[in-house]
């Protein structure tokens, strides 16, 4: 399964009453497939899924795979700190159709390497899909290392990792060390660039919400090895990756797409809606990109 290089982390978008909105669901994927997604995560950090039941994520899943109509790979975000739910929910996904599933490491109980490598094996053992694992120790607090990674890549449904740690020392280890046919993702849009220079494949995005088209033409730049346009489109961005990130995520990419009159709506508490410096300085860079007039 090729995920492609332009992994959006979509928003669940919501209702006015903070329902999943079905709809706007339909018209979001249409509008990332059109600007250059190739792959959709659903119910992963973007999509708050710590704050969506159980059964609003099986029909999320279910959804997608509707809207989608194999367009493109829908990858579940199934993971979690229990690993027999873990399994259970990606049995369940599995079942409706999506294409493959994202496992966060497991967050607040810190388990050790050894932990963490049972847990992700015992996952790809139950259920046969390509598995992305996450490595996002700031919101897990607890770091998958290379060397338990590349365990891990031994296993042949565990085909990618979203690397979010941040650490260019870990990730270029990760890069060197890795089997050619496991694929190293970013999992921060500002990073993207340096590392696919280190050796990555493509992103898991969030900024690709509101600018897909060029991040597609950063990406592809870097494949044709036009390093320097490339590099002018990462330079180019960078203001729009900080505003979207400057509190936590999603609050900001769904302001954004609610000013490009995209669905998205609100988020679901404890987050709140991004404050309004954070809304002006997306709305300028909106605007900077020729995305708001």
């Amino acid at each position: 399964m090729d995920f492609g290089r332009l992994v959006t982390a979509m928003v669940t978008p919501f209702d006015e009453d903070g329902n999943l909105d079905e709809p706007g669901l339909s018209v979001l994927i249409d509008h990332l497939i059109a600007t250059g997604t190739t792959a959709i995560v659903v119910s992963g950090t973007t999509g708050e899924s710590p704050t969506l039941s159980h059964d609003e994520k099986l029909r999320l899943f279910a959804r997608t795979v509707q809207c989608v109509r194999g367009r493109v790979p829908v990858i579940a975000g199934t993971g979690g700190n229990n690993t027999k739910e873990t399994i259970a929910l990606s049995k369940e996904a599995a079942a409706l159709g999506v294409d493959g599933l994202l496992l966060v490491a497991p967050y607040y109980n810190r388990p050790t390497q050894d932990g963490l490598y049972a847990h992700f094996a015992a996952v790809a053992d139950a259920v046969p899909l390509p598995i992305m694992v996450y490595n996002i120790p700031g919101r897990t607090a607890v770091n998958i290392d290379v060397s338990t990674l590349m365990r891990l890549a031994q296993i042949p449904n565990i085909v990618a990792v979203k690397e979010s740690s941040g650490d260019f020392s870990q990730i270029a280890r990760i890069a060197a060390e890795k089997p050619d046919d496991f694929l190293l993702y970013s999992g921060d849009d500002k990073f993207t660039l340096p590392i696919l220079a280190l050796g990555g494949y493509g992103v898991v995005s969030v900024a690709s919400h509101v600018a897909g088209q060029e991040m597609q033409a950063m990406l592809n730049a870097f494949v044709q090895g036009d390093v320097r346009t490339a590099a002018a489109w990462s330079g180019r961005l960078l203001p729009l990756f900080d505003a979207l990130f400057r509190v936590t995520s999603p609050a900001p990419v769904k302001k954004a797409l609610q000013l490009l009159g995209l669905p998205g709506g609100g988020v679901r508490l404890p987050l709140v809606e991004a404050p309004r410096h954070v809304e002006d300085e997306l709305r300028r860079e909106l605007v900077r990109l020729g995305k708001l007039g």
